[in-house]
């Protein structure tokens, strides 16, 4: 916990008067991600789950399927023999082409970096290697309005900082258990984690899971969930446009402004029912 919060000291001002006190903030940190000893991406990153992070976005990049296609994934030293923990060096397997990266700029992810309408969603359709819109999963409007709290009961940096995004993975074969929840500074970090846990066990793709985020629902975000073949995306908060034609030419069931016990559905709204 020491790596994931620290505590500053605030001068916290209320109606005129200022007084010192401790404060608990989420920890940010680079994450350096490199395939075979050359740098791939930095992304930065609430320490923890690193692996799962690093896991999920290469799945949802479209350079891994499986767990099959890592081989290993450590942590580098420096020079001097000490660890930041900050550098992880994944080796894939044999039988996986490396992306073709230019060191000259960052690997990135193209939904957040300027490749947009016809040619980001064509792009998304044939990178991946699972449809969510073959899905058959039904669920009830009762079992997803349930999911919000039990994802707040699960976010423990949260209640501490307030600085926080969280994921969860909720299985709706099982009566929509909540699976797995990760929390990170980055939203888009948050989901990588806990399809990268997916991995880790053998449910990619993610069949009959609802992805659940607690902030709003963006193109990136529904990529990667069309990337893990994950059928229903909900979000607290609201979709972008871009989120909901991504859904809507997938077979994505899109789910925005999930409160109390509302939702809009924007696409495949055949998946929620009464």
């Amino acid at each position: 916990m020491s790596r994931i919060t620290q505590r500053r000291r605030v001068s916290h001002l209320a109606a005129g008067d200022a007084t010192q006190r401790p404060e608990t903030l989420a920890v940010e940190e680079p994450l350096e991600i490199r395939l075979g000893g050359v740098p791939l991406t930095v992304t930065m990153r609430t320490p923890g789950s690193d692996i799962e992070l690093a896991q999920g976005f290469l799945l949802t990049e479209g350079i891994i399927a499986g767990r099959d296609d890592v081989l290993t994934a450590r942590y580098c030293a420096r020079p001097d023999g000490t660890n930041t923990y900050n550098v992880l060096d994944v080796t894939l397997a044999p039988h996986v082409r490396p992306p073709e990266v230019d060191i000259t700029r960052n690997f990135y992810t193209t939904s957040s970096c300027g490749i947009c309408g016809k040619a980001s969603l064509e792009a998304v359709r044939l990178a991946s290697r699972y449809g969510p819109g073959d899905d058959p999963v039904r669920v009830t409007a009762e079992a997803v309005t349930a999911m919000p709290d039990q994802l707040r009961a699960a976010q423990d940096v949260f209640a501490t900082t307030g600085g926080l995004h969280a994921a969860a993975l909720f299985d709706v074969g099982e009566g929509g258990v909540m699976r797995v929840v990760r929390e990170d500074v980055g939203r888009h970090n948050a989901v990588d984690k806990v399809i990268g846990w997916a991995l880790e066990h053998g449910r990619v793709p993610l069949a009959g899971y609802v992805l659940l985020v607690s902030g709003r629902a963006s193109f990136e975000l529904t990529q990667k969930a069309v990337m893990a073949g994950i059928p229903v995306l909900a979000a607290l908060s609201a979709p972008s446009s871009l989120a909901v034609d991504l859904a809507t030419e997938s077979g994505l069931t899109l789910v925005a402004f999930l409160r109390g016990d509302s939702m809009n559905v924007y696409s495949r709204a055949d998946r929620i029912i009464g």
